[in-house]
C-alpha cells in the first residue's frame, strides 16, 4: 500500500470512527435490551480474528511454502446467535437458516447493526474502516491452505467493519441476484459439480476473494483508492437501510 494513502486511511479511520461511535452509542441501550430479553446473556461477544497476513519467521528454509500467519485481534460484536450457539460444534460459519441465530440476531445481521461496536477496534487500530472482513484464526489458516492466494487478501490491508466484498455480496459470500458477479457464479461454484457440495464455503469464500483482492489492488494509487473508497463508504448505509445480501 502507497504510505500516503496508509496514512490518509488512519486518519480517515480515526475521524470515521470517533463520529460513528458519537452517532450510535445512543442506540446501544436498545440493541442490548432487544438482544438480552430474548435471549439473556452477553449482549457483546468478543472474538479472536486473524488480521494482517504476517512475513515468514525468519530461517524459513527457501523454496519452501510456509504456514500462512496472521496478526490476531480481538473483535468486539454485538452477539446475534444463542450464548451456546459454538458449544457442541466449535467454531462453524453462519449459514442460511442456521438455526443459531435469533429472531433478533436476524434482523441486526441483516441491517449490519452487529457490526456497530467495531468503531472500537478501528479506534484502537486493529481495524480499517473499510477492508476485508476478519476470519476466524482457525477458519483463515484452513481456507489459506485449500484456495490459492486466499491469505493475499490481508497483506498489507487491515480488515474492515465494510468493504468491496460486503457491499457486493451477500452476508456469506454468495453472489446477489442482481450482480455482476451472479452472471458467472455458475461457472466459479462447485467447478468438480459435486453432488450436495452446493453453496459450500469454499465456493463463498473464493469470491469474497475476486473483491478483496480487487480492493487491496486498488489501494497501491490514490486514482483507483479514492473513488473506490467513496463508493464503498457511500453505498454501505444503503445495505444496511435495505437490509441487502441476508
Amino acid at each position: 500500500m502507497d504510505r500516503s494513502i496508509r496514512i490518509a486511511k488512519r486518519l480517515t479511520d480515526i475521524v470515521g470512527s470517533s463520529i460513528g461511535l458519537a452517532l450510535t452509542l445512543p442506540l446501544y441501550p436498545l440493541i442490548a435490551a432487544a438482544i438480552y430479553l430474548e435471549s439473556p446473556g452477553p449482549v457483546f461477544i468478543r472474538q479472536k480474528r486473524a488480521g494482517q497476513l504476517q512475513d515468514p519467521e525468519p530461517g524459513t528454509p527457501p523454496g519452501s511454502i510456509p504456514k500462512p500467519t496472521f496478526k490476531a485481534f480481538t473483535m468486539l460484536k454485538f452477539r446475534s446467535m444463542r450464548p451456546d450457539a459454538e458449544k457442541h460444534t466449535g467454531v462453524v460459519v453462519a449459514s442460511k437458516g442456521d438455526p443459531r441465530i435469533t429472531r433478533v440476531g436476524k434482523f441486526i445481521r441483516k441491517t449490519r447493526i452487529d457490526e456497530l461496536p467495531q468503531f472500537i477496534n478501528v479506534l484502537l487500530g486493529d481495524m480499517s474502516i473499510v477492508g476485508p472482513r476478519p476470519e476466524r484464526p482457525e477458519l483463515a489458516e484452513q481456507l489459506a491452505m485449500a484456495i490459492p492466494y486466499f491469505e493475499e487478501r490481508m497483506r498489507d490491508v487491515k480488515p474492515g467493519i465494510t468493504g468491496l466484498a460486503q457491499i457486493s455480496l451477500g452476508y456469506t459470500g454468495k453472489a446477489l441476484p442482481d450482480s455482476v458477479l451472479a452472471k458467472f457464479e455458475a461457472d466459479m461454484v462447485n467447478p468438480f459439480k459435486v453432488e450436495g457440495a452446493e453453496d459450500a464455503l469454499a465456493d463463498h469464500m473464493r469470491m469474497k476473494l475476486l473483491y478483496d483482492l480487487a480492493y487491496s489492488a486498488a489501494t497501491e494509487h490514490a486514482r483507483t483508492f479514492i473513488p473506490l473508497e467513496l463508493t464503498i463508504l457511500i453505498k454501505t448505509p444503503l445495505v444496511m437501510i435495505l437490509a441487502r445480501g441476508t
